[in-house]
């Protein structure tokens, strides 16, 4: 054999064998990372099922719960239009698994779907606000699919161009010439009580009240209902993000972690409904009950809450007594580690859209362990020492 020909052969199969090697390492490191994940999502998720019976789901809806209370608006959905801002970020740090806790209506669908967390936790002062999941709830459950969805929470008849790879901007705008429907209207919340009493969630006279008078103001506005708008009848404040605004938003870098955002976002909160993992509570968050008992329950079954949705509701502990020191309190009991987040809002100096009232909300994160330490070593006076906690992401 030629010399030549001979190295040649020999270079060509040290690459190939130098090669394969690559291959193998990088199959062995992709292995290895997806484990972590999945150690990860186990670690944080415990022994907490992955479905609650009908009855369990009711029974802890109850048992949770604390007297409801009041607040100044109905606040049907978010007004924060900036939120999934900081989603890239805490996709870092957040594990996937464990429990979630939020506060509010809809924003939160949109967190649980980005952040894949094993259950959640709903709390809200206002009942009525417990009565609008379940809504979202029979509604999430009778779906077949967004475009029907939509269609069952606006009481519109469904576009026939719409299909599961329409996205949210072409979704919204199929809505927003769809004309409300008053015989829809009347057939889906019955439809909505019928499926919850199947459940056994039978609910009161006052409850169907006010079940009604949420579904009436989304029956009213459509797609166009804002935080302090329904119907035609505008509210202090108007000038808020609408419906289809919030939906068709992004994190600033061109993509949208909204729960109606594409199908299989949606199926997942879809999923977590029907196995009873989105669970809403009506309770006080300087309350003696609701916070320590879901503590209590995640502790129980070995697991962690990765991530906690605060909104504003910080500001408004400030102003009633000690209620924020009760509230931290509170928090102190959860069980967390280094990863577990907040996730608050405050107002920031940035405006969306125009006129003087469109103010922006700025969405902000921070440890959960870090605002405890601060907490218990006597740091936190105010609302101002709130968010100078370190570690902060905006």
């Amino acid at each position: 054999m030629d010399a030549r020909v001979g190295q040649q052969s020999i270079k060509r199969r040290l690459a190939f064998l130098v090669g394969g090697a690559a291959i193998a390492l990088i199959a062995v490191l992709l292995y290895l990372n997806s484990g972590s994940v999945r150690l990860d999502s186990a670690v944080a998720s415990g022994k907490l099922p992955k479905r609650i019976s009908d009855s369990e789901f009711w029974k802890m809806v109850t048992d949770f719960s604390e007297p409801g209370g009041s607040f100044y608006y109905d606040n049907f959905l978010s007004n924060e239009i900036g939120y999934q801002e900081v989603i890239p970020d805490l996709r870092k740090t957040v594990k996937p698994g464990g429990a979630y806790l939020g506060v509010g209506p809809e924003q939160n669908f949109t967190y649980i779907a980005a952040l894949q967390p094993r259950m959640a936790f709903i709390i809200d002062i206002r009942r009525q606000n417990m009565i609008e999941h379940l809504l979202y709830k029979a509604f999430m459950e009778i779906a077949s699919n967004r475009a029907d969805f939509v269609s069952l929470l606006f009481a519109r008849p469904r576009p026939a161009n719409l299909d599961n790879g329409s996205t949210a901007e072409a979704l919204f705008r199929a809505y927003k010439t769809s004309n409300p429907n008053s015989d829809l209207f009347e057939r889906n919340l019955m439809m909505a009580l019928d499926h919850l009493k199947d459940h056994g969630i039978s609910l009161s006279l006052g409850d169907q009240a006010s079940m009604r008078k949420v579904y009436n103001a989304f029956f009213e506005s459509g797609p166009d209902i804002s935080y302090t708008f329904s119907g035609n009848t505008p509210m202090p404040g108007r000038g808020m993000p609408s419906y289809s605004e919030l939906m068709t938003a992004t994190d600033g870098w061109g993509k949208n972690w909204g729960y109606l955002a594409t199908e299989e976002q949606f199926e997942t909160i879809q999923d977590l409904e029907r196995n009873n993992m989105i669970v809403p509570l009506v309770g006080d968050f300087a309350g003696d009950k609701t916070i320590r008992r879901i503590g209590q329950y995640v502790k129980d079954h070995q697991a962690i809450v990765t991530t906690f949705y605060l909104s504003n509701v910080e500001q408004y502990l400030f102003q009633q007594d000690d209620d924020w020191s009760r509230f931290y309190g509170n928090t102190s009991t959860l069980p967390t580690d280094p990863t577990s987040m907040f996730i608050r809002s405050t107002a920031g100096r940035k405006f969306f859209g125009s006129g003087p009232r469109r103010r922006r909300l700025k969405t902000l994160t921070s440890p959960v362990e870090d605002l405890v330490r601060a907490f218990n070593a006597d740091q936190i006076h105010s609302y101002s020492d709130v968010l100078g906690t370190p570690n902060s992401i905006n």
